[in-house]
Parts: structure tokens; sequence; C-alpha cells
């Protein structure tokens, strides 16, 4: 495991990670849903070729043809890749050595530039992102209209083409009850919550992803610098849903905390629902210091591999549902 899951960065026991997602698409081609195989090929090829002129950065170019489905299952696990790549023949990625990097091809637009990086890192997120963006447009010829900005096939993506989104651990405001006056506050300052996989995903174990919904506008610094400001409203008050629960409840919350520790650390079969809001508990646990030893990035650890395909991976064949939940409770207690 590398890059965001491994790496520690500000802020992260509540938030998980930074990412910034810039659509950019080719002049007069057709958006990837009506390309051809040949025309995607085409495309492939020469974003590729491009990148290799990039000094001094190692990168690892996949096809999404020549690839295994678990193989793909796991970049999507990872969040390197989206569903929707995964299930493309058109596609193909291209991704950072150190994983911070990943350039979906062929996706719902020509090229989607991703960086996510541990912790809130949203501006750092973004000049990476931006700086891709830029040695790209000196050799490609993107899309682009001088009253709306960069075109791409979604309209909602119109304009700067900028998606920041960070993914935030919130526990206490779930458990105080106020989780839904804050999601409805974020919807109406012109963001969106969304699960861990993104849009039309469920949420699991407290963790939500925020978005800016709007990328017509305003410049992409008002883009990151209000995800980031929003961000750190919302840490303030899950620190302060905390403080609430230690104060008004703290033995409750250390039989919650343990509990799931003696389950996680105990069980024999377990289900992927069941360990995300288990590891939620644990996560909690270590921000407040009522579990030592044990540090955020080994629980991030455990998240990605306790998912169906890295499970599958690590079994070396594929398994049954119930085998997966036998093996997926072996993992988590040997990583403990």
């Amino acid at each position: 495991m590398k890059g965001w899951i491994t790496e520690k960065g500000p802020l992260n026991e509540i938030v998980l990670s930074s990412r910034v997602r810039i659509a950019r698409n080719l002049k007069n081609t057709p958006f990837p849903t009506y390309l051809n195989k040949e025309q995607s090929a085409e495309i492939i090829k020469m974003i590729e070729n491009t990148f290799i002129d990039f000094p001094g950065i190692e990168y690892k170019f996949q096809n999404m043809n020549e690839i295994e489905g678990q193989e793909k299952q796991i970049l999507v696990e990872k969040h390197l890749i989206s569903p929707e790549l995964a299930k493309s023949n058109k596609g193909a990625a291209i991704i950072r050595e150190d994983e911070f990097v990943s350039i979906m091809i062929n996706e719902e637009d020509h090229i989607r530039i991703q960086t996510i990086l541990p912790g809130l890192q949203i501006n750092k997120a973004w000049h990476m992102a931006d700086e891709i963006d830029n040695n790209l447009e000196r050799n490609l010829d993107f899309a682009y209209d001088e009253k709306l900005g960069y075109l791409t096939c979604c309209p909602t993506n119109v304009g700067t083409g900028l998606r920041a989104s960070t993914m935030v651990h919130l526990p206490a405001l779930n458990l105080t009850g106020n989780i839904g006056k804050i999601l409805q506050t974020v919807t109406k300052i012109g963001l969106t919550i969304r699960g861990l996989y993104g849009e039309g995903t469920e949420i699991l174990g407290n963790l939500f992803q925020i978005s800016n919904q709007v990328t017509l506008g305003p410049a992409e610094e008002e883009i990151t610098d209000n995800t980031n400001g929003v961000t750190n409203q919302i840490v303030e008050k899950e620190r302060e849903a905390r403080n609430i629960l230690l104060n008004t409840g703290r033995v409750h919350l250390e039989d919650k905390i343990w509990r799931s520790w003696g389950i996680l650390k105990n069980a024999k079969i377990i289900s992927s629902q069941e360990s995300m809001n288990l590891l939620s508990d644990l996560r909690l646990g270590i921000d407040l210091n009522i579990i030592r030893g044990l540090s955020v990035s080994t629980l991030n650890e455990i998240m990605i591999e306790a998912q169906p395909a890295n499970i599958n991976k690590y079994a070396n064949k594929e398994l049954s549902p119930e085998d997966r939940d036998i093996l997926r409770a072996q993992i988590i207690k040997n990583k403990l």
C-alpha cells in the first residue's frame, strides 16, 4: 500500500484524503461515449505519448482491455480509477508510481486528471493537478469556449472542469444527531455529499465525500478555497461533538469503541458493511486517545484490504461472499 492510504497528512484523524479532479476533452473529437474502437485507441496512444515526455517522474500505463477485472476493481477500491472506467472497454489509466496522481483516459471525458493526498491538502492537490494540466495543454488542443470555458461531456462539469473534494470521518456528529443539519447546510452553499466511492454510492463507516457542485462561474482557486474552508468548519463541528460525547457519556463511548475492537479482534466472519462501521469506532478511539498504539494509516490499509477484490487477490482466487467474509475477519484480526 502507498499514497494517501499510508501517508500522514494534516487533520488526517478526521480528513482521510483530499482529491482534485480536472476534466478535459480534445478539440473536434467525439466524447468517449461516441468513440469507436480505433478512435479510442488513437486517443489513448496520443495521451500516453504525451506523458512519456514528462521529466523525472515514473508513471505506469494500464489499458483497461489488458488487465483482469479483479485488478481493475482493486484500482477502484484504492480510489485510483472510477467504477465507470473499470467497466469501460475504451479506456486506460496512467498512474504515478507513488499513487498520488492518476489520469483516466476515455472515461466520461477524454482526460480526467486526479490528484489525491492524505489529510486536508486541497490547495496542494490543486497545484499538482494544475501543473499536469498545463503540461498536457502544451501538447494537446483542448475543447474550449470563450464564454463557457472547458467543454465536458456532462454539462455539470463545464467551465473549470474542476471537482475538489475531501473524504471526512464524522462519527460524533452522527452519534449526537447533528449530521443532518451539517449536511443540509453544506448543500445550501454549493457543495454536495457523496458516499465512499463517489456519486451514487452509499455512505459507510461515517465516511462522507464533500465536493463542489458548481464548476462554471467561480475560478479554480475559489472552488478549492471554498471546499477547504467548509471542510475546516466541519472538522471544528466534529471536534465539538467529540468533546460533548466525552463530557456527557464517556463510559458509553469507551464501551462502544472497545466492543468494536473486541469484535474485530475475535470475529470469525464479518461483512464489508459491518467492518466499515466497526473500523469507524476504532478510528474515533484513536483520535480520542482511547485506543493507543494503533495508527490511522493501519486502519486505512485495513479499509482497503477488506474490500472484495483485495480479498480475492489475497486468496489468489475468486471467493464466494461467505468465504470472503470469513477471510476478511482473518485479515482484520491479523492486521490489528
